[in-house]
């Protein structure tokens, strides 16, 4: 939207963009969070982590084909995304996080809403966690 409509756009709705240097794209980026082992779940998703050396988070989606047909696993991709897009400011930064479905959870907006912000503090807790004793260990 250009122009003096522009400028009466509410400030979330600029600013709750979805952009590509939020997304995580490449195979080896999540090699890397895979490989770094630290992870947090509930009942609804499932949450890889690993530092970025970023000023934000970025979102990296993984629903495989025993989450359901191509219909439910877009659904899925979805939800996920806007829950992250809304909740970016209460994430911490500076992660990547893998989201991918718990089996046998149903796809609710809700429900993934308030788990998302929940497993990436637990990651970031951990990761805090790891690199404390990393230090501990060169000492």
């Amino acid at each position: 939207m250009h122009g003096p409509a522009a400028l009466f756009r509410p400030f979330h709705a600029m600013s709750a963009t979805f952009p590509r240097e939020h997304r995580i794209r490449h195979p080896r980026d999540f090699d890397r969070i895979y490989k770094a082992r630290v992870f947090a779940a509930d009942d609804v998703l499932v949450v890889n982590g690993d530092r970025n050396e970023l000023t934000h988070s970025r979102l990296g989606l993984s629903v495989s084909k025993k989450a359901g047909n191509a219909v439910v696993r877009n659904r899925w991709k979805r939800l996920i995304r806007e829950a992250f897009r809304l909740a970016r400011a209460e994430l911490p930064t500076g992660i990547d996080l893998v989201v991918r479905p718990q089996k046998g959870a149903a796809p609710d907006f809700a429900a993934i809403s308030r788990s998302l912000p929940a497993l990436a503090r637990r990651i970031a807790k951990r990761l805090a966690a790891g690199q404390r004793s990393e230090v501990r260990g060169q000492e």
